[in-house]
């Protein structure tokens, strides 16, 4: 009989995977514009179950599949999101607005014949609250002034739909490596940490306090696919 003290191992569940040329942190909108059949097909899934899918970031391959290429491969690590609005403006397109709710590592994938990658992961628990240290709070206040900005900018959904925490190191940490124009594997690099002390202070390296007015936020148009 096991020993009811012994903490048990993060339960593995199934989720459709999405591969994209980028890295989606928790907390952060992923507006998408969906025409390929297995995305159609995966989306339609989702509504009707009310479930959401995984965002994992590309390896090797391209976002839209093409006839003789290469397999897509993507990281080991990636973000399960919830899908918060969906329009279907014409036939065989349809613009959907995700939010990454929490980090999963993979153990095992296949592919389905219409092309749809599928996961088995461990759902990561949620990173521990630790307050922004005195050495680093020139990260908050650049921060709360890129988010007023952005705040104010036309949305059909807010970027945003929770209170900005912004002396919380993992909150704060996530924001920076989502809005931060960093090369693509620097990004992973970041998002991968489950240390957040950590990833805002190799934050703090990247952005010095005398080039606040520097640092811009990037807004990047919707992921095809």
């Amino acid at each position: 009989m096991p020993d009811r003290d012994t903490p048990h191992p993060q339960a593995l569940t199934e989720l459709p995977l999405f591969p994209l040329g980028t890295v989606l942190f928790p907390g952060a909108l992923l507006p998408l514009q969906l025409f390929e059949l297995r995305y159609l097909q995966m989306i339609g899934e989702c509504e009707r179950q009310g479930t959401g899918f995984g965002v994992v970031t590309l390896t090797q391959g391209r976002e839209v599949h093409r006839p003789g290429a290469a397999a897509e491969q993507f990281e080991a690590m990636g973000t399960r999101v919830q899908i918060e609005r969906i329009e279907r403006p014409q036939p065989g397109l349809v613009m959907v607005w995700s939010r990454g709710v929490e980090k999963f590592r993979i153990e095992a994938t296949q592919q389905r014949s219409d092309g749809l990658w599928l996961g088995r992961v461990e759902l990561l628990p949620p990173e521990p609250a630790v307050q922004v240290p005195e050495d680093l709070q020139h990260l908050s206040a650049q921060m709360h002034k890129a988010l007023t900005q952005l705040s104010e900018q036309p949305s059909v959904v807010p970027p945003w739909n929770e209170a900005w925490r912004l002396q919380d190191c993992s909150w704060l940490s996530n924001r920076w490596g989502e809005l931060l124009p960093l090369p693509l594997q620097m990004k992973y690099r970041l998002f991968a940490l489950q240390e957040p002390l950590m990833r805002l202070e190799l934050v703090g390296d990247l952005v010095a306090p005398a080039g606040a007015t520097e640092q811009q936020p990037v807004q990047k148009p919707p992921a095809n696919s």
